[in-house]
Formats: C-alpha cells, sequence, structure tokens
C-alpha cells in the first residue's frame, strides 16, 4: 500500500507525477473546485480544457489535462458528480472521486498529489481514504519482467495538515485501508495456495504481536465438538478444515461484539457439482471470513473500548471420494441435526458451526458475513449487500453503520412462512428449501443456530449476505476495482465504534 501524507504545500511545489483535482457539476459544463492547493492560472487554464474537453463533471468522469501551468507532471481531473463545494455530508462522493483518480494513474505514475477542497477535516479524510482504496493492485503472481509502475506514494494537500481532527482521522484512514488491502489480497489469492490451514497460517502471521489471541481447531478439534458443518463440507477435499477463533479484549470494554465469517477457500459445489464458468470466482467465496478478520485487526490497531470475538469457518467444498452427500445427516454443535440436499449449500452448514460457538459467549450481538447466495445478487445486483436479522431495530443499526462507511446495503425482512419448506423427514431440518425467497431461507436457517442469552431470549443477531459486492466482475467504478472488493471491513469497524 502506498505511503500517505498530508501537507500544507501547493501544487505547484509538488514533485510528484500527477496532481489530482476535484471537478464540479456547472450546469452542462464543469469547472474545477476552488482550492488554495491550487494557483489561480492554473484553475483558470483548467476551467478552460473542461470546456474545450466537454467535461460534465459527473460522478467517474476522469480526464487528464497536460501542460497545466505551474504544475509538475499531468493533472487529472476527477468528477463526482457534486454541483458545489463538498462538505462532510458529500464524504462517499470524495471517496469514490478520489479513488477512481488513483485507479486512472495505475501503471502510469509512482507518486500524486491531491489538489482538493482541504478545509473540511471530514473532505480531508475522505480524499485520503479514496486516494488509498483507489492505488490498491495486486500484483503478486506477476513476473519479475512486469514493467509496471506501482504507486507508492500520495500526497494530500491541505492547509489542515496540523489540525489534530485531520491527523487523527487520516491515521484511521489509513489503519482501515491498511486491514481492507490485507482482506483483499486473501480474497485475490489463488486458491491452489489459500486453503483452510495456509488462511490459518496468514491470519496468524497477521496479528502476530498483537493484542489479539488467534485460536486454530484443526479437524480432530471440530470432530470432537461435533461441527458437522465444517467436518461434512471439507470431506471432499485432501485438504481438512479449520475453525479460527480471533479474540480482542481491552480493559472497560463497553461492549462485546462476535462477528462469524465464512470462508469457503474454493467452491466446486461439491457433489451437486457447479458448471464450469460458475467456478471461476469461487476463490472469493471466503471473504466473509477475510472481512471479519480484516476488522477485527482495525478495531485492534485502533484501540477501540469494544471486545471482540470473531469466527473464522475455513473449508474447501470438492468432490473428493469421501465427499458429503445428499441425503446425509450430520449433528452441529447445538446438538440439532441437518439433512443435506443441495451440497452446493454449503456455507450456511459452515456459518451454523461459528453461530453456534459464537452464542456460547453470549455476546450483545452476533454479525455474520458471507458470500451466501446467488439470490442475493439477483435481488439486489452486483454492488449492495442484504442485512437480514431477528430484531429489525439491531438490523437498521448494522445498514445504517453501512451506509456511514460508504458501503450499500439494503434491509430485508425474515419472512418466517418460508421456514416450512425445510421440514425433513429423517433431521430436525433440512438446509435447504423453496428456490423462490432462497436468500431470506438461507438466513431462516442460520437463525436455527443463533443461541439464547441469560435472559432466555434471542441473541440479537444480524447476517449479512454480500454475494454481490465481495467481488466485482462488471467493471470498476469509483475506488473499486475489479476482483476483491473488501466488502463489509468498513461497516463492522464502523459498527463497533458505534457501539464504543
Amino acid at each position: 500500500m502506498p505511503t500517505l501524507t498530508v501537507t500544507a504545500t501547493t501544487a505547484t511545489k509538488a514533485k510528484t507525477d500527477a496532481v489530482v483535482v476535484l471537478s464540479l457539476k456547472d450546469g452542462a459544463h464543469a469547472r474545477t473546485a476552488a482550492t488554495s492547493a491550487l494557483e489561480p492560472a492554473a484553475q483558470e487554464y483548467l476551467d478552460t480544457a473542461l470546456r474545450t474537453l466537454s467535461a460534465t463533471g459527473a460522478a467517474d468522469e476522469v480526464l487528464r489535462v497536460p501542460g497545466v501551468p505551474g504544475v509538475n507532471g499531468v493533472v487529472v481531473v476527477t468528477g463526482a458528480g457534486l454541483t458545489a463545494a463538498p462538505t462532510a455530508a458529500d464524504v462517499e462522493d470524495i471517496r469514490k472521486a478520489a479513488g477512481a483518480a488513483a485507479r486512472s494513474l495505475l501503471g502510469k505514475a509512482t507518486s500524486v498529489a491531491y489538489a482538493f477542497p482541504g478545509d473540511d477535516a471530514a473532505v480531508v479524510a475522505a480524499t485520503a481514504e479514496g486516494a488509498l482504496f483507489g492505488s490498491y493492485e495486486y500484483r503478486v503472481y506477476r513476473s519479475a519482467s512486469d514493467t509496471h509502475k506501482v504507486l507508492a506514494t500520495i500526497v494530500v494537500l491541505s492547509t489542515l495538515a496540523k489540525d489534530k481532527a485531520v491527523k487523527a482521522a487520516v491515521e484511521r484512514g489509513i489503519t482501515l485501508a491498511t486491514h481492507r488491502a490485507w482482506a483483499q489480497d486473501l480474497v485475490n489469492m489463488p486458491p491452489l495456495d489459500l486453503y483452510p490451514a495456509s488462511f490459518a497460517e496468514e491470519v496468524k502471521k497477521h496479528f502476530a504481536g498483537t493484542k489479539v489471541k488467534v485460536t486454530v481447531q484443526d479437524e480432530k478439534a471440530l470432530a470432537k465438538a461435533n461441527c458437522g458443518g465444517l467436518i461434512g463440507v471439507g470431506r471432499g477435499s485432501a485438504r481438512p478444515p479449520r475453525l479460527v477463533t480471533l479474540s480482542y479484549q481491552p480493559a472497560k470494554a463497553k461492549a462485546h461484539l462476535a462477528f462469524v465469517g465464512k470462508g469457503i477457500t474454493f467452491d466446486s459445489g461439491g457433489l451437486c457439482i457447479k458448471p464450469a464458468t460458475g467456478m471461476v470466482t469461487m476463490k472469493c467465496d471466503m471473504a466473509g471470513a477475510a472481512a471479519v478478520a480484516a476488522a477485527v485487526a482495525a478495531v485492534a490497531e485502533l484501540g477501540l473500548p469494544v471486545a471482540v470475538t470473531a469466527y473464522l469457518c475455513l473449508a474447501e467444498n470438492l468432490t473428493g471420494s469421501d465427499a458429503q452427500r445428499p441425503g446425509d445427516v450430520v449433528t452441529m454443535p447445538n446438538g440439532k441435526t441437518v439433512e443435506i440436499i443441495n451440497t452446493d449449500a454449503e456455507g450456511r452448514l459452515v456459518m451454523a458451526d461459528g453461530l453456534c460457538f459464537a452464542s456460547r459467549e453470549k455476546p450483545d450481538l452476533i454479525v455474520d458475513v458471507a458470500t451466501l447466495t446467488g439470490a442475493a445478487v439477483l435481488s439486489l445486483g452486483p454492488r449492495t449487500a442484504a442485512a437480514l436479522g431477528n430484531d429489525d431495530a439491531t438490523r437498521d443499526e448494522v445498514v445504517a453503520a453501512a451506509h456511514t462507511a460508504g458501503e450499500d446495503m439494503w434491509p430485508i425482512p425474515l419472512l418466517q412462512h418460508l421456514r416450512s419448506a425445510m421440514k425433513s423427514l429423517v433431521a430436525d431440518t433440512k438446509h435447504t428449501g423453496a428456490r423462490e425467497g432462497g436468500m431470506i431461507t438461507a438466513a431462516l436457517f442460520l437463525e436455527e443456530f443463533v443461541g439464547n442469552g441469560d435472559d432466555g431470549a434471542a441473541l440479537p443477531w444480524v447476517h449479512l449476505d454480500i454475494a454481490g459486492p465481495a467481488y466485482v466482475t462488471d467493471g470498476a467504478f469509483g475506488y473499486t476495482g475489479a476482483g476483491a472488493s473488501g466488502y463489509a471491513v468498513r461497516t463492522l469497524l464502523a459498527l463497533a465504534e458505534g457501539r464504543a
């Protein structure tokens, strides 16, 4: 990830390969957003150039303007869709504009300065976050002969460079971007190299020397604990499952959150095998576990007074000689038995194990994160996650945290009448139901494994189906490039901050 600094210098003095300027809508045209970081002559030149180029200032509009007087390197003008100078209410638009510009410079520049309006702390922080998000690249497997330029230095130009609130907000943004990028790296890693045991090792390395305790249960421990979900799903693979528990327990914690993440490192569909095209992106089926782990890392590094216990449910769903079969019955940690119907609905099985473990701690709130159903993508499209839960107010709290963080999420009702389709003749429940309402049915199954608190009432629980936004295949946008998006890291951090 690039280094990022905030400085009170101007674009004229910035010694970078490129300078990024924000454009605003001005009727049918665009104009540059006023900033003290840009000399008047440069701003006049850019305004004329924008009219010549028929710029509109729309979001995701990125233009390159060379030869701007008094500016070193090329100037990149990026639109945010705004008609006036940005305020704290426009931070997500600023993030996207900054990120779109950063993406346009990947492979073309090693350093960039942002000459955005810099007299609002929230806007400065959003500029920094968007630039960092948009600069993400996964180049681990590129050959040594690759001559691609790596964006290594980002400078945000602002008169508030020494302001305490700006410093704190930017440091938070750097922490968030760092761990979000780690989650993206995990999701982008080829499944040949990322499997349950190696995933667990990556997590142990990431948390070494931190205040987060990491515990790993192997297949023997999982079998002893009646983890029928993880053991059953993992039976078809030569690489057995793992359950990784992360525990962050600060002194005087104001709340206790439990996160559960789906970690299917590759999903072939099992014996109910997917079509070939359906497997191409299935290395991303562990995005929920990656997001959960990254969120815990961010919470711990920021020192939030919130206890967090996270469960990463890791398995590989393949078709080996002992693969799970439709008709099998497995026993879960809470004693419930489950009849297997479709081996390609494996995620809910491993998540059920994690929910059972999370419930034993009796936290204030359980949030599970999973690339769970294609039905969620069909319902909400590729950029929006679904939120379902056993308490509408708590579900809405999580949705509000997502919107605060800048992640698209929509509340979905947990319709109880769909539960009848999961009745089994031989076990307590089937693990799938009717095709109609499949996203809700999957959540209803998960609800069976959410335990009760000391008062006998069900623990507050919210399920996030991130099957759409976890992995981008329909083209980059804003600060989000193709591949792993790091979705849900920001939501979980914002939720923890709200509880703090």
